[in-house]
């Protein structure tokens, strides 16, 4: 921690003055980038949890685009075939045929 308080003072530059008196100004303007990256209303925190906001609903988009498939699939096919509507009503609606036996399982 000397070293670093020894930065500052000038009187301690020497023959190497430029190059310290650049790392001065290199401290303060990395600290100046940093408080307005972090303060600023579009701070970086913002982006990434902006990046993670879309990516999840992207997926959440992927999802629901596979769902509209599969649902397409089943009413063309429920459309196209009496016997698949007839099998689809009675697994999902409990219809059943006159004469059928049905069973209510609670």
């Amino acid at each position: 921690m000397g070293k670093f308080k020894d930065i500052w003072d000038k009187g301690k530059d020497g023959n190497r003055s430029q190059q310290r008196s650049f790392l001065r100004f290199a401290i303060v303007a990395t600290a100046v980038f940093v408080v307005f990256l972090f303060i600023k209303k579009d701070s970086v925190v913002r982006w990434v949890q902006a990046g993670f906001t879309i990516r999840e609903q992207e997926r959440r988009i992927e999802e629901l685009n596979r769902d509209n498939e599969r649902l397409d699939a089943t009413i063309s096919m429920l459309s196209t075939s009496k016997d698949s509507l007839e099998q689809f009503a009675r697994e999902e609606f409990g219809f059943a045929e006159p004469g059928d036996d049905v069973y209510i399982e609670e």
